[in-house]
C-alpha cells in the first residue's frame, strides 16, 4: 500500500471519479468510480445509485437501511457497465473517491483490477470501518496495489 502524494494522473482520475459520483441521486453519498487501462484510457465509469429502471423518486428508498437494498455501489456499477458492453477491465486501475467496501473489493479483485486508487479510509466509521479493514487485507493478500491519498475536497460523503 502506498501513501504519498498522488501523481498528476492519479489526481486527474480521482477528480474525474468525484465528478462521476456527483451524478448520483443518492441523497447522502456521491461516490464515483473510473476504471482506467494501462494506456490511461478510460474503460468504464460508475456511480452509486439506484438499479436501472427503479423509481428513485420514492423518498422511503433513500432512507437507511432500505437504500442499501435499492442501490448499487459505484465500483460494481463500473464493473457492470464494462461487462454490459463487452469491455475487459483485466489489468486496469480503479479510481474511487471513497474506499471500497468488502463487497466491492471482492468484485474489483474478481474482475481483474490490479491497482486501486482511493481516499484514505476512516477505520472508525460506524458503518464501513470494519469493511475497510477487510478490503485492505484482501487487496494485500492478492497483491492488488493500493494507493491512498488525503484529498478531502474529493470525499464522497455529503
Amino acid at each position: 500500500m502506498t501513501e504519498n502524494s498522488p501523481s498528476v494522473w492519479d489526481r486527474r482520475f480521482l477528480v474525474l471519479a468525484a465528478g462521476v459520483g456527483s451524478w448520483s441521486k443518492d441523497r447522502s453519498a456521491k461516490t464515483g468510480c473510473v476504471i482506467v487501462g494501462p494506456d490511461r484510457l478510460i474503460r468504464s465509469t460508475g456511480y452509486n445509485g439506484f438499479v436501472r429502471g427503479v423509481d428513485d423518486d420514492v423518498d422511503a428508498r433513500h432512507e437507511r437501511p432500505a437504500k442499501y437494498s435499492w442501490t448499487e455501489h459505484a465500483e460494481r456499477n463500473a464493473i457492470y457497465n464494462a461487462a454490459r458492453v463487452g469491455i475487459s477491465i483485466l489489468g486496469c486501475t480503479a479510481y474511487v473517491n471513497w474506499f471500497p467496501c468488502v463487497d466491492c473489493a471482492r468484485a474489483l479483485i474478481q474482475s481483474g483490477i490490479t491497482r486501486m486508487v482511493g481516499l484514505r479510509p476512516d477505520h472508525t466509521d460506524p458503518k464501513w470501518g470494519a469493511d475497510f479493514k477487510f478490503s485492505i487485507e484482501m487487496f494485500s493478500e492478492v497483491a492488488v496495489e493500493v494507493a491512498l491519498f488525503d484529498m478531502p475536497d474529493l470525499a464522497a460523503r455529503v
